[in-house]
């Protein structure tokens, strides 16, 4: 069976850092948007609290009082998830500075080369 692998749209751009050129934290800030950001996670969560749900019902429970435990585990989440949102945002602007960067380069180099062609054809006639 072939596997597919998750790639980035800007993974093939040239002044993007991928690879091993990315530090550990843009590493880990990486894997975290492709993992928390995909439906499989959703699906995923969603099928382990359901889980919890049913596990949790009746007198052999391991948390007595009605989800206690449970709702301790999703504000956990919840404290964690703003801070996980906004290291995948700041990586999302570096990789959106670095490109704008690159465009900006780009237009001054076509710009250049505009004028020289239009040198080029006034000299011309």
């Amino acid at each position: 069976m072939r596997t597919i692998k998750k790639v980035s749209h800007w993974e093939f751009h040239p002044n993007v850092r991928t690879g091993d050129e990315r530090t550990l934290g843009e590493k880990a800030a990486d894997a975290m948007r492709h993992g928390m950001g995909s439906w499989p996670f959703v699906f995923g969560f969603m099928a382990f609290m359901a889980g919890w749900m049913v596990a949790n019902l009746g007198k052999n429970s391991w948390d007595p009082y009605p989800f206690i435990l449970l709702n301790l585990m999703l504000s956990t989440l919840a404290g964690l998830q703003g801070a996980i949102l906004l290291i995948a945002a700041k990586r999302a602007d570096r990789i959106a500075a670095e490109l704008a960067a690159y465009h900006l380069q780009v237009s001054e180099e076509h710009k250049v080369m505009l004028a020289e062609l239009k040198e080029l054809l006034e000299n011309r006639n």
